[in-house]
């Protein structure tokens, strides 16, 4: 975690913490989940992994990238750098809108719906299974570009889809 500095704390799981962080090397902006492996059974830590291999693999305009990955080995933690969706994620847009009363427009939510369907369509043409669809995985950016996140449960089909 050195060559990052933390700026915010953008939510947490039942097995991770998501930060806003600064890579002091380019002063570039990231999401970092940071995964304490130390209190997760077998299983959870094969997600774990299993996430950082699949994110690193996809190469996709509608998929939340990959950055890299590293052991935190004060903390024994999966740290888990990605790209920075700067307008939160669909879960929360939707919170803040119904909260002022106002509505999503038309053309937007098309936007996004197609945006999705474009993400996982090249996960399902890699034979990955997102297992784990929802508003709070959909994340997006000032843009307007909806980005497929979280594959912490997601699968490699083995015997087609």
């Amino acid at each position: 975690m050195d060559g990052f500095e933390i700026l915010k704390k953008l939510g947490d799981g039942a097995y991770s913490i998501v930060y806003k962080v600064r890579r002091k090397e380019d002063n570039k902006i990231y999401a970092l989940k940071k995964v304490k492996l130390q209190n997760l059974s077998e299983k959870e830590k094969e997600n774990a992994l299993n996430e950082v291999r699949i994110l690193a693999s996809v190469k996709s305009p509608f998929v939340i990238s990959y950055k890299e990955a590293f052991i935190e080995d004060s903390d024994s933690s999966l740290c888990l750098v990605m790209e920075f969706a700067d307008k939160g994620d669909l879960y929360q847009k939707i919170t803040e809108f119904k909260k002022i009363g106002c509505l999503f427009e038309e053309v937007d939510i098309w936007r996004i719906f197609l945006q999705m369907v474009r993400g996982l369509k090249s996960l399902h043409d890699m034979k990955i299974l997102h297992r784990d669809l929802k508003s709070a995985n959909i994340f997006l950016e000032s843009d307007g570009s909806a980005k497929i996140g979280d594959l912490n449960v997601s699968k490699v089909a083995k015997k087609g889809l």
